[in-house]
């Protein structure tokens, strides 16, 4: 409840939606001085996700990114074909591929497949709104469906946890999977090392398009004395500090939307992707899947396949 927690974070279109349910209070940016380090990419009028729709207060304040993309390893998946989408059913990768156990993610990264396959991300959606793959036609998860099933005999595993599918990548057994980059990340640091030979690179954005968050604090509508208030404020600019972000991004391996790319081996400025953050204007953000009952029934269709 609102009146438990001061602050909260959440990613994609979840700020939007806490604000409109009066759970979360707009955040006053006159008073985060510390926004003037966070990338343009990140603030309107180029990211526009934590702006109230149809007003113009913010509803919460980025911290940190990144993307749901490919890793891959470039030893045994040829480059024409580590790219795009099409990969994850691939049968010419038959064996070696792998994806998580939710099914959230599973059907929004094929339904941005099924919609690029069919031609209708840029056609006119039946809630007049861009594309959104958590808002998918009847037709599109009919392809879907199809693409999953397809996908099934290819994998390896569905994994549940980061530590499965990074004993399968270590051992080369899985050779493409998505994953939020973070695995890509420490075994390429051991690559650099001399520690392992196995060689990964991470494809933030597909080219069909990709799935992306910038993770937010907001503050409750609990918050209603003007010294508690005051004080949430201050824990947010104290959280977007470049000495604070340069300390996430090397201690906690998450990329912070704080330009601390001059505090920071240039290690982590690659793995963390700080040169490309204007492809977050590309990633289709995380959601909610609009008809939770219809999602359930393709997953469960395809997991009797």
């Amino acid at each position: 409840g609102t009146e438990d927690f001061d602050l909260v974070m959440a990613d994609g279109f979840w700020p939007r939606l806490y604000n409109s349910k009066g759970l979360v209070q707009p955040v006053d940016y006159a008073k985060l001085s510390n926004l003037q380090y966070v990338f343009p990419d990140f603030l309107p009028p180029n990211y526009m996700l934590l702006r109230q729709e149809g007003g113009d207060g913010m509803v919460a304040a980025p911290n940190c990114w990144g993307g749901y993309g490919l890793t891959v390893n470039t030893t045994h998946v040829d480059d024409a074909d580590s790219e795009s989408l099409t990969l994850m059913v691939n049968e010419k990768y038959g064996g070696h591929l792998s994806t998580s156990a939710r099914f959230e993610e599973n059907i929004a990264m094929m339904g941005i497949l099924a919609a690029h396959n069919m031609g209708t991300m840029d056609a006119k959606r039946p809630d007049g709104k861009p594309f959104n793959p958590y808002v998918l036609t009847d037709a599109e998860l009919e392809e879907v469906k199809k693409l999953l099933i397809k996908q099934k005999p290819l994998l390896v595993v569905r994994w549940n946890d980061n530590d499965t599918l990074e004993r399968l990548l270590r051992a080369e057994v899985v050779w493409a999977s998505p994953e939020w980059s973070g695995l890509y990340r420490r075994i390429r640091f051991d690559q650099l090392d001399g520690k392992t030979d196995v060689s990964l690179k991470h494809v933030l954005k597909p080219t069909e398009g990709g799935l992306g968050w910038v993770d937010t604090w907001g503050i409750t509508t609990g918050v209603k004395s003007s010294e508690k208030l005051e004080l949430a404020h201050k824990w947010i600019n104290f959280r977007l500090s470049r000495e604070n972000m340069s300390h996430i991004a090397t201690d906690i391996g998450w990329s912070p939307t704080v330009d601390v790319r001059d505090m920071i081996p240039d290690r982590y400025v690659e793995t963390l992707f700080l040169n490309q953050t204007s492809s977050i204007k590309e990633l289709h953000q995380f959601d909610a899947p609009s008809s939770p009952e219809k999602w359930e029934k393709v997953w469960t269709e395809v997991e009797a396949a």
